[in-house]
């Protein structure tokens, strides 16, 4: 029988791109959906998630604290094979269990970075399992034109960027584990997607529009500025006497430069993506 309130996230999570109100707003959130141990039938499932270093998303069974695994891990254990909907891509992924040192320290960064982890272990006396999600397809994101596609990946990436600053904002005197993953994160991701822009994309413009040129060029030194910003930044948060005010600042600079970046490509290359079909 399908959860009222599942229900409702999920169609407010389709419905306008990722983004909920209620206790997953300003949050990071995915759905899962698993084949039904019993039924073989799909099960969709709106879940928090924690971002990891390997280029996996995590997700924890805590049911709240329930005394029993929620449905959607039985369902992982007979079919590993799952779908996750970010908000901006929809992808084929494998599910892991975590285990030993590695579900340990992943969880002692979660609940350093959000003490409900901790509290839903309190209230069980299972442990929470948590699961790594690794995406093994996929493609651009669903999308009306190219144009969209490119404004939807950027939403991430300011998306993301929105979240880090908040955390970064309201952490205390040290910075946390899990939010230095997190920063670790979307440079990794900054990092791949301007590198498949260079050799990429831009590549294809410039073989079809030569008059782009120009644009393409100050793109490009773009992409080295930002990425020396998320060389800082990552040097920054890699120090474990590391200021949170200094990495504060840190993110502010690669936001607001990244915020100039992807605005100026959007005006110049969106509308040529668009009549490209």
């Amino acid at each position: 029988m399908p959860n009222d309130f599942n229900t409702q996230i999920i169609a407010e999570f389709r419905a306008n791109g990722g983004r909920v109100g209620g206790p997953f707003e300003n949050g990071r959130l995915i759905l899962l959906t698993t084949t039904g141990s019993r039924t073989g039938a799909p099960h969709t499932t709106p879940l928090g998630y924690l971002p990891d270093e390997k280029g996996r998303i995590l997700v924890i069974a805590s049911a709240g604290g329930a005394p029993r695994h929620p449905d959607w891990f039985h369902n992982i254990l007979g079919d590993p094979h799952v779908t996750v909907e970010d908000g901006i891509f929809t992808y084929p992924a494998r599910a892991t269990v975590l285990s030993g040192p590695e579900r340990d320290e992943v969880f002692a960064r979660a609940a350093e970075a959000d003490p409900g982890w901790a509290a839903y272990q309190a209230k069980t006396s299972r442990t929470l399992p948590v699961v790594a999600l690794e995406r093994t397809g996929g493609g651009p994101p669903e999308a009306s034109s190219w144009g969209t596609a490119l404004i939807r990946i950027h939403d991430a990436f300011r998306r993301e960027l929105a979240l880090i600053r908040h955390e970064v904002a309201t952490t205390g005197p040290r910075l946390g584990a899990q939010l230095r993953v997190n920063c670790l994160a979307v440079c990794q991701g900054l990092h791949h997607h301007h590198t498949h822009e260079d050799g990429g994309l831009f590549v294809g413009l410039a073989a079809q529009h030569p008059q782009l040129a120009p644009t393409l060029n100050r793109l490009r030194a773009e992409h080295v500025r930002v990425a020396g910003l998320v060389d800082q930044l990552q040097a920054v948060v890699g120090d474990q006497a590391a200021d949170p005010a200094e990495v504060r600042r840190q993110v502010d600079q690669l936001t607001d430069e990244l915020e100039r970046h992807l605005a100026y490509e959007e005006e110049q290359l969106v509308p040529l993506l668009d009549a490209m079909g």
